[in-house]
């Protein structure tokens, strides 16, 4: 059985060239400024680079790569019904730049408490919200490429006490600065084909209204309170397609707040839409937001 997942969405969903990935990165990060890091976690989008590599950037721009030594990845299930999170059957991860090694040790911790399964390599494989970030942090991490490991989760359709649930086991794991978490979502999906028509007339054009929409969670998200987002996408439906890893996220805060932790502060840092939807009918878009979670001194 073989332990090494492929980069299956390079030479589509981004370049397989090693060098020229490696200077789109390096040209984002650079036009992204540092201004809400060292990030002990991070919400970044998982499309096609050509849509939101850009966007992905200013999340990436606040991590301290010198101080990383593991980077766990919370990315949503888009192609099989899971009802709780599952860890990789692999030992490593390729991409473009280098392979990213698996903590198989932390995996082991985790699969110990008897909440996580294993997904299988094809499950793996065909999944695109964790490997989209794998270039991202080889490429903030390549000066220490040999001293940290990966722990990529794939979260399934969690219920609130789900979220609360895995946001009390990782918890632990955010109060260590060695530790950066990678929240792995896009925001709203808008448009005929995503089932999802929204349209708060009083703002505008179609694309105003998507954005007041996705501002308004993001405001919330901020408030680190996990169940105001919940009441959010309760309310609004938001195809916001990672609200159960940015669930989790919010959760680990509350149970680190209730801990005695309350330095922390979460902080979005850019928006983008794929498209500007003007047409109800004819028009679809969807939208990337990046953000920053610090524990301030």
């Amino acid at each position: 059985m073989s332990t090494v997942r492929r980069a299956t969405h390079s030479g589509s969903w981004y370049t397989n060239l090693g060098p020229e990935l490696s200077r789109q990165l390096d040209r984002w990060l650079s036009a992204a400024e540092l201004s809400h890091g060292p990030a002990r976690a991070i919400i970044a989008p998982h499309a096609g680079y050509t849509y939101c590599g850009a966007c992905g950037a200013f999340a990436y721009r606040q991590v301290s790569p010198a101080v990383v030594k593991r980077v766990f990845i919370l990315g949503p299930s888009h192609h099989v019904r899971l009802r709780g999170c599952a860890l990789s059957t692999a030992k490593t991860y390729k991409t473009p730049l280098y392979d990213l090694k698996i903590d198989t040790q932390i995996n082991d911790q985790l699969e110990k408490t008897g909440n996580f399964s294993r997904m299988d390599m094809k499950t793996d494989e065909d999944e695109h919200s964790i490997e989209m970030h794998l270039p991202y942090i080889a490429k903030v991490m390549e000066d220490f490429k040999d001293q940290f490991t990966i722990v990529p989760i794939l979260v399934g359709s969690l219920n609130p006490e789900q979220e609360a649930l895995y946001g009390n086991i990782l918890a632990s794991y955010f109060t260590d600065p060695q530790n950066l978490f990678v929240i792995s979502s896009d925001f709203c999906h808008w448009g005929h084909r995503f089932n999802y028509t929204h349209y708060d007339r009083s703002c505008g054009p179609i694309y105003a209204s998507i954005e007041k929409l996705d501002k308004d969670g993001m405001a919330i998200i901020e408030t680190l309170n996990p169940n105001a987002f919940t009441e959010y996408l309760r309310k609004y439906n938001n195809t916001i397609c990672g609200r159960h890893p940015i669930g989790v996220m919010l959760n680990a805060v509350k149970a680190l707040q209730h801990q005695g932790y309350n330095n922390m502060s979460f902080k979005f840092l850019k928006y983008a839409q794929s498209s500007q939807c003007k047409d109800v009918d004819m028009d679809s878009s969807v939208s990337y937001a990046s953000g920053s979670l610090v524990f301030e001194s």
